[in-house]
């Protein structure tokens, strides 16, 4: 058992699990469509054997979490465990509401289900993020006055073939794997291969229980779009993250909960935000191609969420927010619509935003514990349940 574990919150870990794979069972067997969204569920990836609790309704399902969460104050251990108890019971209600078929504003699912504050992000973050690419595209040479320019033509430049694409990752992901064992955990020779796919709703996937990192080849790649997708979907992102997790179920040094990636919960911005630093995490950031590429995945992340708003909360078409949001991304209109497939799904709707929230939430507690021994870091990060809440909080503890 971790620090401040004890065998309640063990208890509660396991019921949680069980709780959780009972929804996401009563969800699964309400769904009358097919497709890959779809087909995930509410949990696409568990490490673990977890017998779904019975529950024979929403109604049950309220029941349930109100009771896990009476015995959370009791029986939770320390205040890191409470949070994450607190906050994931709490997300989980609001999804199985939305289930059950309860209207909900755009802005109450991201805050119950992701747990995040963020409605649409601040024109100074975004600027933020403009300067700091413009300032790394000049120090590459890219001075031409006109910031979408310089952009359009540094991606064009650095475009990695078609017929390249795969073995590229594949030699990036192999560099990311020797940095991953040295920096962040060793686990062995576990490896994920890259598999070329058409027509699915992401740009790349990690299919962990397959170990095949699927990827879109509709896009075209940049060699630094490619040193980001080797380290969030493998080393050190959510490859050694899942392996991580399930060598400390395995073990009893995790409570069974950790066994579960759940969708557009309180958990998603964690996932993904540790996925998203994988570069900081590998010590891999190599002069301004690299600070360019992450101001610019971070501007595109941001904006995102602000497309996500829009049609969400303001109503509006996928195609009326490509045409408003593709220039400011610096991208064209047809591919700002196929990032944006994704959220057609009800369950995704908030998901871009596990994306930048966690992303910024992970990149705020890295700069706040440079001075903690990387075994710390590491330990806090991977092997305790955080919501973007807890993680500040255990950066300031």
């Amino acid at each position: 058992m971790t620090d401040g574990q004890s065998i309640g919150a063990d208890a509660l870990g396991k019921d949680l699990a069980e709780i959780t794979a009972g929804i996401d069972a009563l969800y699964r067997g309400g769904l009358g469509t097919d497709g890959f969204l779809a087909r995930e569920g509410l949990i696409p990836v568990a490490v673990a054997e977890i017998a779904p609790r019975p529950l024979r309704d929403w109604d049950e399902v309220q029941d349930a979490l109100a009771a896990l969460m009476e015995r959370v104050p009791a029986e939770a251990g320390d205040a890191q465990r409470q949070g994450w108890l607190t906050e994931m019971t709490i997300s989980l209600a609001s999804v199985s509401r939305l289930f059950a078929g309860e209207t909900q504003s755009f802005e109450t699912r991201l805050k119950e289900q992701l747990c995040v504050g963020t409605t649409l992000v601040p024109e100074a973050v975004l600027q933020g993020y403009r300067d700091t690419l413009a300032e790394a595209l000049g120090e590459l040479g890219y001075r031409s006055g006109e910031l979408s320019a310089d952009v359009a033509t540094w991606e064009a430049d650095t475009t990695v073939s078609p017929d390249q694409v795969i073995d590229v990752l594949k030699g990036l992901e192999t560099e990311a794997q020797v940095r991953s064992q040295r920096l962040v955990f060793d686990i062995g020779d576990d490896w994920i291969t890259p598999i070329g796919v058409r027509e699915k709703p992401f740009n790349a996937y990690c299919d962990y229980p397959g170990r095949q990192l699927l990827l879109n080849l509709g896009y075209r790649y940049t060699r630094f779009e490619l040193k980001h997708l080797a380290t969030h979907e493998a080393f050190p992102g959510h490859l050694v993250h899942l392996s991580r997790r399930e060598t400390l179920v395995r073990e009893g040094r995790m409570p069974l909960e950790g066994a579960q990636v759940v969708t557009s919960t309180a958990s998603s911005p964690l996932f993904e935000g540790i996925a998203d630093n994988g570069l900081d995490l590998l010590d891999w950031i190599e002069g301004p191609g690299d600070a360019a590429g992450l101001a610019l995945m971070r501007l595109r992340s941001a904006l995102r969420c602000n497309a996500s708003w829009m049609i969400f909360a303001e109503g509006k078409s996928i195609d009326e927010v490509a045409e408003v949001i593709a220039p400011l991304s610096f991208q064209q209109p047809e591919t700002m619509r196929h990032r944006l497939a994704l959220i057609s799904h009800e369950l995704r709707a908030p998901f871009l935003y596990a994306y930048w929230c966690g992303d910024d939430a992970v990149h705020r507690f890295l700069e706040a514990t440079r001075d903690w021994p990387r075994a710390k870091v590491m330990e806090e990060l991977y092997d305790r349940m955080h919501t973007p809440t807890t993680l500040a909080a255990a950066a300031s503890a």
